[in-house]
């Protein structure tokens, strides 16, 4: 049993007191957990451009005032167990753990299901700054109330989350480097190897050279695929891309007609698979008319604004594509999280080349300034 235990721990955060404002480090209260929570020790989190998909509470794109502030950032990350609430038999302190953003609680039609990773208990919701068990938050300042993010709020020394938000890893992983697998990397993964399935030997283009579309290629490469073809807008990302796997780029600013069309040029057709991870509608549209009738299958991962409407002719659909979409690349947190760390721990899944920067805990908003130049894939934040 931690000698915390029990206790109020008093810890650095970052704090958003406010949209579009810096984080600012402040010494915050945290309760200990509650009926089916854990308290976590972060050791290293990492920026995510997930979150900048929601400008509504995001502290550097925010164009809107009515989400709930001040609150503590963060989903992916790495840390120990602290301490465990009442009814939690499946963590004790000491154990390696990834905090994620979506849940599994076991029990509901979803968590049931082998096709769905949608928990009806713990899915997502950018606005709750609560705790499901008491609808209160576990974070406070002089006893102002911190409000939560996602069920994770990872910037923070200490965090409260709810044990089905927590997949226990082997313990030999290096937290620095598996700590990036809790969101963006592995929805880009999963989309392509539990989603797309491409088959070796297969075409598979990828629109968006991000970290989540960098990370559908190295699902392609880990599949077999014979031809990975890059799609993006900047230039500058085709040679970090070929380090990937990505075998061939196009920039649709090059062309005068409709990048699909390219693409079907260049593949005969079509390619056997696309994957969207831009949000942009129009990306989303090229991803799914590129791809081979008869076969084509495009999985869309991007965020699109909530305004945008996806439109295409009914007759490609008739002529045997396939169009999906993905949440988390279809991984179960729990069940399916540990299997992706041991791909690390195998020498099968290259998570270095994913990580361009590190700073430490007191200059997390260099972070964001990279992020938003769109300099490196991702930055770790050490906390210590």
């Amino acid at each position: 049993m931690s000698s915390t235990a029990g206790q109020v721990i008093k810890c650095k955060a970052a704090v958003a007191w406010e949209p579009g404002k810096p984080l600012v480090i402040e010494e915050v209260e945290v309760a200990p957990p509650q009926k089916m929570e854990v308290r976590l020790k972060i050791l290293f989190t990492s920026l995510c451009h997930f979150a900048f998909s929601f400008p509504r509470i995001w502290t550097r794109s925010s164009r809107a005032q009515d989400s709930v502030f001040p609150r503590i950032l963060g989903h992916e990350a790495a840390g120990i167990v602290e301490s465990v609430g009442e009814g939690v038999t499946e963590l004790v302190p000491g154990d390696h753990v990834l905090p994620v953003f979506t849940g599994e609680c076991g029990d509901c039609a979803h968590c049931k299901s082998e096709e769905s990773n949608m928990c009806s208990l713990l899915r997502i919701n950018t606005e709750r700054g609560v705790m499901i068990n008491d609808e209160k938050t576990r974070f406070s300042i002089n006893g102002k109330p911190i409000y939560h993010f996602v069920g994770t709020s990872t910037f923070s020394e200490y965090t409260v989350i709810h044990v089905g938000c927590v997949a226990k890893i082997n313990p030999l992983a290096p937290l620095d480097k598996v700590c990036v697998l809790s969101c963006g990397i592995s929805t880009g993964l999963g989309a392509t190897l539990n989603v797309a399935k491409p088959t070796k030997g297969s075409s598979v283009a990828v629109f968006g050279l991000g970290a989540v579309g960098l990370g559908a290629v190295e699902g392609a490469r880990l599949s077999g695929a014979s031809r990975i073809i890059g799609v993006d807008l900047n230039s500058a990302r085709f040679e970090e891309a070929k380090k990937f796997g990505v075998t061939e780029f196009v920039n649709p600013k090059d062309y005068k007609k409709p990048v699909q069309e390219v693409i079907a040029e260049m593949t005969d057709g079509g390619v056997d698979r696309s994957i969207e991870c831009t949000g942009n509608i129009n990306a989303m549209i090229s991803a799914f008319e590129c791809v081979h009738d008869g076969w084509g299958v495009a999985v869309l991962v991007g965020v699109p604004h909530k305004d945008a409407v996806f439109k295409t002719h009914p007759i490609n659909f008739l002529n045997e594509r396939t169009l999906k979409g993905t949440f988390f690349g279809n991984y179960k947190p729990r069940s399916d999280l540990p299997s992706v760390v041991e791909m690390y721990m195998k020498k099968e899944l290259e998570l270095e080349k994913f990580i361009t920067h590190e700073v430490p805990f007191t200059e997390i908003n260099k972070a964001f300034e990279l992020m938003l130049k769109g300099e490196g894939l991702r930055c770790i934040i050490r906390m210590e």
